[in-house]
């Protein structure tokens, strides 16, 4: 095999986000869960001659060696070299983007998740499930769950994974047309770190379509954006709608195709807006 095409990277949403606490290396104890949805990127790798690795579609503001998909595949090359003491030919990676960036959807993990993926198989390499998560955790706390590869409830600062029932939804999810920087959001003086611990079945005891918990960064994003302010406020009308990850998106779960129809009709001509089915599984599992 030396392509492998069309290879998803499906967004995620944070169906509740609470911040428990500070580490003292300054990392966030987190609570979430991740759901994944059949809205994405299109990865396609195709295997080269020589050990080079690159990304041949142009993504303007993200530099080819400091995306994500450069450096999972990098990383796992290098890997590769370590194990079997010969390194991996290397990669043409292209991408159909989708996804914004700075949106709280994952888009950079989960192409660097799909990245690790797809080359685990391309190149034979044979690491297991947890092999990969681990080797994708320093890259981003996102990257393992999409690896995981189904709804999780996650501790920790994201790594600590456990699948969990989520309701089969559909979700409308508008872009404010802001980029959210992470860092901003998590280092700013006004976000609550306090919020108390949940466990799994207060999550899954919650029998509503939506609206367990809180997502403890929308606060500070909410003051520091006032578009993803807007956007929380149009779609409350049509629900409980909140932020996901650290911005910019904003989604409500809505029970069926058509209702998430309805509210798309009706959203301003200034927000890029879409709708999206709940997934129980990443969709590359089956391709691989």
């Amino acid at each position: 095999m030396t392509e492998l095409n069309h290879c998803p990277a499906p967004a995620k949403l944070n169906l509740f986000l609470h911040v428990n606490g500070r580490r003292a290396d300054g990392y966030h104890l987190l609570q979430t869960v991740f759901q994944l949805i059949d809205h994405g990127d299109t990865l396609h790798f195709t295997l080269r001659d020589d050990t080079v690795l690159r990304r041949v579609t142009d993504m303007p503001g993200v530099p080819e060696q400091s995306d994500l998909m450069i450096r999972a595949a990098t990383l796992l090359q290098a890997e590769v070299l370590r194990r079997t003491g010969v390194l991996p030919r290397g990669v043409d990676i292209a991408i159909d983007k989708v996804l914004p960036m700075g949106g709280g959807v994952g888009g950079g993990s989960s192409d660097a998740a799909t990245t690790l993926m797809a080359l685990n198989k391309l190149w034979n390499a044979g690491l297991s499930k947890q092999e990969l998560m681990d080797l994708g955790l320093p890259l981003g706390a996102d990257i393992p769950f999409f690896i995981f590869g189904e709804t999780a409830f996650a501790e920790g600062v994201g790594e600590a994974l456990q699948p969990v029932q989520a309701p089969d939804c559909w979700y409308v999810v508008i872009e404010p047309g802001v980029m959210v920087p992470t860092a901003a959001i998590f280092g700013s003086e006004q976000l609550t770190r306090d919020t108390p611990v949940v466990n799994i079945a207060d999550f899954s005891s919650h029998s509503r379509i939506a609206g367990f918990g809180k997502n403890d960064l929308q606060q500070v994003a909410t003051k520091l954006f006032p578009p993803v302010a807007e956007a929380v406020e149009w779609l409350g009308a049509y629900g409980d709608a909140r932020m996901t990850g650290s911005g910019a998106c904003v989604f409500s779960a809505v029970a069926s195709e058509d209702d998430a129809d309805a509210v798309l009709e009706k959203v301003p001509a200034k927000w890029k807006a879409w709708k999206a089915k709940a997934l129980q599984q990443h969709p590359i599992i089956a391709k691989l």
